[in-house]
């Protein structure tokens, strides 16, 4: 059996268990792909202060994202199709992070819909909302995820309209599959993969099909989708889903300085310096060269947190170091979830806290609170 010990074990182990056009579209950013490679190499270029001889006992990484007790400042970001990386991948995303005690988020795109994964788990999760020309589904959506208990409204800002991914496009990617011989193939050499979609009902949109009228099939609501993302979009928008939402409220997607000020006026409880994970702007700054400016320029009037290119615990405490109070990860907890299921996303939140538990504690930090940008060597 394969030894895991890092993500990228996990990675490789999904890029050979889910089928390619999936696959890469967890895998994969828009245009040249720089931005989704700086997500990564900026954390890399960061390096650490190792401290000695100070007490490492009775460490603890839990802190608070928006009110909630969590193990890590570590929550599984919103991701669409979750549910074709494994059969059923929302609701077991959602039930390894409610055992691990952190937040799980529900994309708007996802394959199971909030009522599957609200009737799979015993604690609130999250709800991310993108924002759709039709205003009466997207006040439909909030109305859902208050009565399905979610804790947290994650609304999306930077997907008004959708930056080209070169793979996608070549691959035809579409949910479920369409079943050509390229394709076929494909699943047939993903044996795992293919047992557990014969397995289950859930091979389309959830919190769409059967929710919308006039979308009950993978045609009609493939045009749906294209029309529905708004390019209209303002800040206005954002006070009526706050009002219509009424509890804390997450505003993803800020990558500038202003937008940052911005969002905190607004009165949301968070923002997350995201580029999406490469996968809009192709050009833009990695999330991680972003943050700190944001986070000094609101001034702790709002909760900053970022997204992007995290693949390892000391990459959540290079992210704390330099004023992020909390993280998202996506690729990390997918490629788990393609690899072995409900128990490869808990083998990756495993990774991740013991990463980020030892190397507070190398860099002399028995807490996070206590940690600031010290902890990072400056040549």
């Amino acid at each position: 059996m394969t030894v895991i010990t890092c993500i990228e074990d996990l990675r490789r182990l999904a890029q050979r268990r889910v089928p390619r056009m999936f696959y890469d579209y967890a895998d994969s950013g828009s245009w040249t792909e720089s931005t989704y490679r700086a997500n990564e190499a900026d954390f890399q270029a960061l390096r650490l202060r190792q401290r000695v001889a100070v007490d490492m006992e009775d460490r603890s990484t839990a802190v608070r994202m928006v009110g909630q007790e969590v193990a890590m400042p570590v929550a599984l970001a919103p991701t669409g199709l979750t549910g074709m990386q494994h059969a059923d991948g929302e609701i077991l995303a959602a039930r390894a992070a409610e055992a691990f005690g952190v937040p799980f988020t529900l994309s708007t795109m996802s394959i199971c819909s909030i009522e599957d994964v609200a009737a799979h788990t015993t604690r609130p999760f999250w709800f991310q909302l993108y924002v759709m020309r039709d205003r009466g589904f997207i006040g439909d959506l909030i109305d859902r995820a208050k009565a399905a208990h979610c804790s947290a409204l994650m609304l999306t800002l930077d997907l008004q309209i959708l930056g080209q991914r070169h793979k996608d496009l070549k691959n035809g990617l579409s949910a479920p599959p369409r079943l050509t011989l390229r394709n076929l193939l494909d699943m047939a050499s993903k044996p795992r993969w293919s047992l557990g979609m014969l397995g289950t009902r859930r091979r389309g949109f959830g919190n769409i099909i059967g929710h919308v009228k006039g979308v009950d099939d993978l045609g009609s609501l493939g045009e749906w989708t294209a029309r529905q993302f708004d390019p209209r979009l303002s800040w206005d928008d954002v006070a009526w889903i706050q009002q219509r939402w009424g509890g804390p409220l997450i505003l993803k997607g800020i990558l500038d300085v202003e937008d940052a000020r911005l969002a905190a006026q607004t009165g949301a409880q968070a923002l997350v310096v995201s580029n999406h994970g490469g996968r809009q702007l192709d050009g833009a700054p990695s999330a991680i060269a972003a943050l700190p400016g944001i986070a000094e320029a609101v001034e702790g009037r709002i909760e900053v947190w970022m997204d992007g290119g995290i693949r390892s615990g000391q990459d959540v405490l290079k992210a704390w170091a330099l004023g992020a109070r909390g993280t998202l990860i996506g690729r990390p907890f997918l490629y788990g979830l393609g690899a072995l299921g409900q128990a490869g996303v808990t083998r990756a939140l495993e990774i991740l806290h013991k990463e980020l538990d030892l190397t507070m504690a190398f860099c002399g930090h028995r807490r996070l609170q206590t940690v600031g940008r010290e902890v990072l060597w400056q040549a």
